[in-house]
């Protein structure tokens, strides 16, 4: 068997070492005897829908962003829509995840277009807002989720998608409604990085089952010893439900230490 993996934008889109999503679920296919061709694909590069089974886009900054904006919505846009309309399977964090939404309004008010996959849209407030940074544990329908996040945009979800799952620990699409990322069809974007995968291999798997289903039909993955990566996913999920209790040292500290250095 043989999957085909487009990585859109990975010189522009790649700010958190997202690369590891794409490490991991080559190596996954590579335990399990199925190939997972890995293809590159920058601006101006042409893109066919029939093509790929999976497309994955991760994260960036507003400039990088910008670039890549007009690629997507008048390059790429079509073929992307056309192929998750036909069941491909796309995984989009941070940065990736608000362009495939219907816009993106920069801490200074500028709209980037987005691609409008998910029913979604996101708003920075503004460069004195706080940013959502820290270790995030999420309930998903296959269990818990692990990852860091560090956004400033807010992203709020209408009626055509449905959150990834919700915040047990963190903050999520918007600090707000305890969604954390979106789902429309076999397209997932998220908020978990630094990377994804590699600490929840079920999610990977879930990814990989997916591409297989369309192409091949339902297809039994073989088990994989995952020890290595759910003791980390383990480590992830303590260090996020911590995090409330740590916030409140930090901030108890940096009171203290506040009034040490006023002294």
């Amino acid at each position: 068997m043989k999957l085909r993996l487009a990585w859109l934008y990975p010189r522009h889109m790649n700010v958190y070492g997202d690369r590891g999503n794409v490490i991991v679920l080559r190596e996954r296919c590579a335990a399990r005897d199925i190939g997972l061709e890995v293809e590159e694909l920058g601006p101006g590069d042409r893109l066919e829908a029939s093509r790929y089974d999976l497309y994955f886009l991760g994260g960036a900054q507003d400039r990088e962003q910008r670039l890549v904006a007009r690629d997507l919505t008048a390059q790429k846009g079509p073929a992307l829509l056309e192929a998750v309309e036909a069941g491909a399977v796309v995984l989009a964090v941070c940065g990736g995840y608000q362009l495939l939404g219907r816009f993106y309004r920069t801490a200074e008010g500028e709209e980037l277009p987005g691609l409008g996959l998910f029913d979604a849209w996101t708003v920075h407030p503004g460069p004195a807002a706080r940013r959502f940074i820290g270790n995030v544990a999420v309930g998903w329908e296959e269990g818990t989720l692990v990852g860091f996040e560090n956004h400033g945009g807010r992203t709020y979800l209408g009626p055509g998608a449905r959150p990834l799952g919700r915040v047990l620990a963190g903050f999520g699409n918007n600090g707000e409604d305890g969604g954390e990322g979106a789902v429309y069809r076999n397209a997932f974007g998220t908020y978990l990085h630094g990377p994804l995968l590699p600490k929840n291999p079920h999610f990977a798997d879930r990814l990989i089952a997916l591409a297989l289903a369309r192409r091949y039909g339902q297809v039994a993955l073989a088990p994989l010893d995952d020890a290595l990566a759910w003791a980390a996913h383990r480590r992830a999920l303590r260090l996020a439900r911590r995090r409330p209790i740590l916030e409140r040292w930090a901030h108890v500290l940096g009171g203290v230490l506040s009034w040490q250095r006023s002294r």
